[in-house]
Parts: C-alpha cells; sequence; structure tokens
C-alpha cells in the first residue's frame, strides 16, 4: 500500500474543487429559478406591448437531412408571424438524399420558404460555411437559426423577436431547445435531464445574476448588422455558436435567455453517436481556449472573462478533479493507495451527490412533469454513469488536438426517424 503527502494533498485539492463547482452551480440554480418566475411576468407583459417586430430570415443548414426536413418545414410554415416579414431559408449542402427534393416541394407551396441549392463544388461540408452562404440569400435585419431536425413552437421565432425588439442593447436572443424523442431509450431521458438542468441552470442563472449567456447551436435569433460587423461565422469553428458568444459581448452586446421560446430537437439515440457529438463538442472548446486564452483576463466586459475563465474551469479542472478523485477511490478501494486525510469525507460525498440531486431537481420543476420520481431516481443514476462519460469524451478531444493534432472536421449527428412534438 502506498501513501504519500503528495497524494493526500491531491485528494483535498480535489475535494475542494468539486465543492466550489457544486457550489457556484447552486447559486446559478437558484438564480435560474427566480429568474423563472421574473420571465413569465415579461412574457405577459410584452405581449401587451405595441413592438416593432423586426424581418426575420430563418436560416437551416440541411446536409443528407431527407429523414427529419419534412417535420421540421412543417413546423416553420406553421410559425406564427406577420405577413410578410418572415423568409424561411433551407440551405441544401449539396446533398445526395431526398434533402432537395423534400425542400423544393415545400417551397412550391409555401411562399415563405425558399431554397439555396449548393453543387457538390460548392459544398460548405460545415455548419458554418452554410450559414455564411445562407446569410448571403437572406433579405431581412435579423438572422434566426434552427437546426434541420429541429421543430420550433408556433410562437416561438415571435418571443424572440418580441425580445429583440424591446431591447436594443441585446444582441441576440436564445430559446429552450427540449428533446423530442426522449423517451425512447435510456441514453434520451439522461440527454433530456442533462439539457433541462444545464439551460435552467447554467444559462438562466448566468442572465439573471451577470446578465450573460452563450449561444447554443439552434433556436435563436442575431442582429444582421451584427453578424455582418463580425464577418459572419468562423467556419474553422467547430461550435460556432461559442465562437459567436464572445463576439458579441465584445461588440458591446449582449445574449438573453428566453425560456419559454421553445423549439423540439432530436438527441442522438445510441452512444457511438453521443460520443462523436461531445468530442467534435469538446474539439470546438479547445479551439476556443486557443483562440482566446491569451487574453480571456483583458476581456471586456469582465464578466465575459469571468465566464470563459468558468468554461475553461468546467472543462478542464472541474474534469481534472474528477479523474483523480475516481483514480484515489479505485485506489483505495484495491488496497493500491491509501489516503489518510483525517475528516468526514464519506459524509461529504453523499452530500455532493445529494447537492447534485438537488440542483438537477429544482431544475427539472421549471418544465411540467420533468421532476417526476423517474428522472429523480435517474438523476442519481446518471451521477455515477452518465456524468462520468464525459472523462473519455474530453480526453478524446485532447488527444486529437493536441497530439494527433487531427484537422477540424464537420461531422453531421446521425438523425433518426421520429415524430418530433410540436407544442406551445
Amino acid at each position: 500500500m502506498f501513501s504519500h503527502i503528495v497524494l493526500n494533498a491531491l485528494f483535498v485539492l480535489s475535494v475542494v474543487v468539486i465543492w466550489f463547482m457544486l457550489g457556484y452551480q447552486f447559486i446559478l440554480c437558484v438564480a435560474g429559478w427566480l429568474y423563472s418566475h421574473r420571465a413569465d411576468r415579461e412574457r405577459r407583459q410584452l405581449a401587451q406591448t405595441p413592438l416593432a417586430l423586426p424581418r426575420v430570415s430563418v436560416l437551416i443548414p440541411a446536409h443528407n437531412e431527407g429523414i427529419v426536413l419534412d417535420a421540421t418545414l412543417a413546423a416553420m410554415a406553421a410559425l406564427e408571424y406577420p405577413a410578410g416579414q418572415l423568409e424561411i431559408i433551407v440551405i441544401n449542402d449539396a446533398s445526395t438524399d431526398s434533402t432537395g427534393a423534400i425542400a423544393d416541394r415545400w417551397a412550391q407551396t409555401n411562399d415563405r420558404i425558399r431554397v439555396v441549392h449548393l453543387t457538390a463544388a460548392e459544398r460548405a461540408g460545415g455548419k458554418s460555411a452554410a450559414l455564411n452562404h445562407g446569410m448571403r440569400h437572406a433579405c431581412h435585419e435579423a438572422i434566426a437559426i434552427y437546426d434541420a431536425d429541429n421543430t420550433p413552437a408556433p410562437d416561438a421565432v415571435l418571443q424572440l423577436a418580441r425580445q429583440l425588439a424591446a431591447h436594443p442593447n441585446l444582441g441576440a436572443v436564445i430559446g429552450t431547445f427540449r428533446t423530442a424523442n426522449r423517451q425512447k431509450n435510456l441514453l434520451t431521458r439522461l440527454i433530456n435531464i442533462e439539457g433541462l438542468s444545464y439551460q435552467w441552470i447554467v444559462q438562466a442563472g448566468r442572465w439573471m445574476l451577470m446578465q450573460v449567456c452563450t449561444l447554443p447551436g439552434t433556436n435563436l435569433l442575431i442582429r444582421r448588422a451584427l453578424l455582418e460587423q463580425m464577418g459572419g461565422w468562423d467556419e474553422s469553428a467547430l461550435t460556432e455558436d461559442a465562437e459567436l458568444s464572445i463576439q458579441i459581448y465584445e461588440a458591446g452586446y449582449k445574449i438573453k435567455y428566453v425560456p419559454y421560446a421553445v423549439t423540439w430537437e432530436q438527441e442522438p439515440e445510441k452512444l457511438s453517436t453521443w460520443f462523436r457529438q461531445r468530442s467534435r463538442w469538446a474539439r470546438g472548446n479547445n479551439y476556443l481556449v486557443a483562440k482566446h486564452i491569451r487574453r480571456v483576463l483583458a476581456i471586456r466586459p469582465k464578466r465575459l472573462g469571468f465566464e470563459l475563465l468558468y468554461t475553461l474551469a468546467l472543462y478542464y479542472v472541474f474534469f481534472a478533479a474528477i479523474v483523480l478523485s475516481d483514480v484515489l477511490f479505485i485506489g483505495c478501494a484495491l488496497g493500491l493507495v491509501r489516503v489518510p486525510v483525517p475528516g468526514p469525507f464519506a459524509e461529504v460525498w453523499v452530500l455532493a451527490l445529494a447537492l447534485f440531486v438537488v440542483e438537477v431537481t429544482l431544475a427539472l420543476s421549471r418544465e411540467d412533469g420533468e421532476d417526476s420520481l423517474p428522472n429523480i431516481l435517474l438523476t442519481v443514476f446518471a451521477y455515477f454513469t452518465y456524468c462520468q462519460l464525459w472523462i473519455p469524451v474530453v480526453l478524446k478531444g485532447l488527444y486529437d488536438d493536441y497530439v494527433l493534432r487531427k484537422a477540424r472536421v464537420w461531422v453531421k449527428t446521425e438523425r433518426f426517424a421520429v415524430a418530433p412534438k410540436v407544442t406551445k
């Protein structure tokens, strides 16, 4: 059995870091819960306020999305928005399936819908490049982004546009994404819990405390003039949303979370699909860090710099603490190492689990029926299983970027034939 003062120090450090992160998350959780009530009041107020709504161009990048595009365009056709002020542009990125034919059929029967066909020679090869193509064809002063598997609620774009019209200091507004296929299997149920927790804790909490949010990849509305000022989307970024978020705050604007602007999206139903998607996210974060780390402490406003540091901590510091604590736990269980640090550490771990469950349950309570007993039990299960899956994800991203130095290539998420729920 091996014991050393360094192991003791590392063990205590991991406990401190994990509890610091959990404590910060709890503060955000309470703030997000409070914001939900404020948002409900604001929604009612804006519905009664006369506003000059912006004209909106909805961009839908699509490469081989035939399996989901019909349902998506049905939802787009049902969007509630003043006549003549909304256009929907499908960017058919050199698809080889039925994507182009489906988009053309909808364009022939709905004068809001247009299709931009890219040839094989023009193929964007990534979401950012496809969006830049689409923006060149857009006619309106606000740009909405939806992924090709999304079925937004009829009032989703309207709710986002009201915010943009009411608040000139907003550069962009974002809504809530829900898991359309959450009842499919265990994985989709866990993803549903993760997604709701992230939005009601991180997005809502940060907006309430610091008026800071980061763009998701879908269900967002951004001022076109601002987008053009920033040069459009960074085509080298695998997580174009995070990259754009930093630029918006640097330009002096804010991003607001609007929880009642809802879209339903399809999530991975296979662990292999989930792993590829999340590895792309991890590599996108690596790119973001490498591009901005030198000026993170000098970035303005300061809260943006703080949140960038928080992002770094979430991916790396918290990740390292979890890995270290897991290794020490397994080593002690196998009798390979001994960490004779005095203290009620068993109780500390139980309290950490309890705090995690309380935070997630509070977040889930903001959506009807989601704070059910099965979901609470799944949250406990996720603490020991699903959360641990981020360890190989982050390791894979670091290995690909800094050991293999792989080229950053956009890989679209596999789609499945489902019937997404469209609701207000």
